[in-house]
This record gives structure tokens, sequence and C-alpha cells, in this order.
């Protein structure tokens, strides 16, 4: 399937597919196998990506079904999936935040502190980004999904991203690597670790 001239970012479609059929709210926490620039639904490839440098690398190029700008996931990164029954359209702000807090409040209960919701849907440690979210809202369902930075190859991400065409304020025209940043802890040290941990206390969200 094509969105935009390129392929669909597919790693949640069973999680879709599986809600859709039963009605049921589920989460998924996953790490990707390789690198992966990820195009947001509206994104202009050629204002956001460096596509030459992506082909020299043999590095996938996909558009996700969310909006935002593009990101770059890695096997450092640890990404967070969940979706919803729900009807309607509206609310889709009031949705990302309440998401959000959801994560955050799963994070602080494995010790992680000092994180906050910036901008429409950023989680930031101390002014630096450490993780970005989207929302899709097909037919009678919520999909919501966000990518943690935890041991990054951060250096990927000034590769293949150019400058973003929109930025939230608090960005302030810094440069990738000085806006971006990783979580990883003595005790956290790595996606892989994070997603055992993080698996363990995250519930299935509710909204109001």
């Amino acid at each position: 399937m094509l969105i935009g001239g390129f392929p669909c970012y597919d790693c949640d479609d069973e999680l879709l597919e599986q809600v859709q059929a039963d009605g049921r709210s589920r989460i998924r926490l996953y790490r990707l196998p390789g690198v992966r620039v990820v195009l947001g639904r509206g994104s202009r490839a050629a204002d956001e990506v460096d596509l030459q440098r992506c082909r020299a690398d043999g590095v996938e190029v996909v558009r996700r079904r969310g909006g935002g700008c593009s990101v770059v996931i890695d096997p450092g990164n640890l990404v967070v999936s969940t979706a919803i029954p729900l009807g309607g359209l509206g609310d889709n702000g009031r949705y990302l935040k309440q998401l959000s807090q959801w994560l955050l409040a799963g994070l602080r209960a494995i010790g992680i502190d000092g994180i906050e919701h910036n901008g429409i849907c950023d989680l930031v440690y101390r002014g630096r980004k450490v993780s970005g979210s989207c929302l899709y809202r097909p037919r009678g369902l919520l999909y919501y999904s966000a990518s943690l930075l935890v041991n990054a190859q951060l250096s990927l991400v000034e590769r293949y991203l150019r400058h973003p065409p929109r930025e939230p304020k608090y960005r302030d025209g810094r440069s990738h690597l000085e806006f971006v940043a990783n979580l990883a802890t003595s005790s956290i040290p790595s996606a892989e670790k994070l997603q055992e941990r993080l698996g363990a206390v995250l519930a299935v969200p509710t909204l109001d």
C-alpha cells in the first residue's frame, strides 16, 4: 500500500485489525530491527528528508497514517502504540494530551522522572525532545503511536532529516543534535530494557 508515493508504515496494521475486529483496546511495545525514515501523512518528502542519502545508505522511507513531521526510527527507539475503539472525529488535541499523560505516568512508574509534555505532542527532558507521537482516526477507532529515544543513534537524525519546515516554539531554531536527547540511564540502558520495564506496568489507556 502506498500513501503519497511511499510505502505505508505497516508495523501496527495487525494491532488495528485486531481492535477493529473485536472492539477491545490494545497496546503494543516494540523495536524496529533496522533504520527507517518515517514521513508524516502530509509531509513533503523533499523538504524534510535527504532522499538521496537515504537511497545511498539503503534506508527505507515510509509514510505513516498520522500527522507530524518526519522522524528517524532505529533499534534504539521504543515504539509504544495503542488502538482504542472511539467514534467521532473531534477532540484530537485533548486525546493527544491524555495519551501523553498516560505514557508519562508509565515512565514515572518505573522511575523515569523529570519528563514533561511540550509542543503539540512531544515529551521533553530538560528542554530536549525524547519522544514524538502521532494520532490517526479511522472510522470508529483512535490510534496513537509514540517513539521514545532511548539509546538511538542521534547522528542519524542529522544525517537523514532536513531542518523541519515547522517546529514547536520551544525548539527555538536548534539543530537536530541540539534538540533531541536519549533517555538511557544506568538502570535502563537500552530500548530493549525499557520495553521490558514499561511493558510490565503500562495498562491499556482509557479516554474521557
